[in-house]
């Protein structure tokens, strides 16, 4: 079907759709998965040959030596399937969070306005307060005490 189209990308579909992306990631990581339990048997196979083949002359720790090498390159790649099948479930978590947090987006920005408004224009209450010129000044319970000096006398002293 798409065979014929010459920009059609065998994954683009998978691609784009992040539970696509999850399958097809998670079965990467099944046979990655199953390669890294043959290198396991492999490594360990390798390890009894090498370190069984002797050859006239060695000492008993001479086989285990020339066998090292080897060893580790095994280990090495075991490491390195490890981390591959790893790396496939962080990027199959990252598809997704991705995705949520491109549905959220529009949401976000649509908050991030509303608050750049409600901060640009203060609140009504507030500015009517001080309006007009004419509105009598607001009495604060706190100060009720006399508004001057001359005032003062008609307190009672303590």
């Amino acid at each position: 079907m798409h065979s014929n189209d010459p920009n059609h990308a065998p994954l683009r579909d998978v691609a784009q759709s992040p539970e696509a992306t999850a399958r097809y990631l998670a079965d990467v990581q099944r046979v990655l998965l199953d390669i890294g339990k043959n290198l396991e048997t492999l490594a360990v196979e390798t390890r009894l040959h090498c370190r069984g083949t002797h050859v006239d002359g060695d000492r008993w720790y001479h086989a285990r030596l020339r066998a090292l090498p080897v060893e580790k390159a095994l280990k090495d790649v075991l490491r390195h399937v490890s981390g591959l099948t790893d790396g496939l479930e962080k990027t199959a978590y990252k598809r997704n969070a991705f995705t949520d947090e491109v549905k959220k987006l529009p949401g976000k920005r649509r908050e991030k306005e509303l608050e750049k408004q409600r901060k640009k224009t203060p609140p009504l209450q507030a500015s009517s307060e001080f309006s007009s010129p004419n509105s009598a000044p607001r009495q604060d319970p706190g100060y009720a005490g006399p508004a001057s000096i001359y005032d003062l006398g008609n307190r009672e002293s303590a």
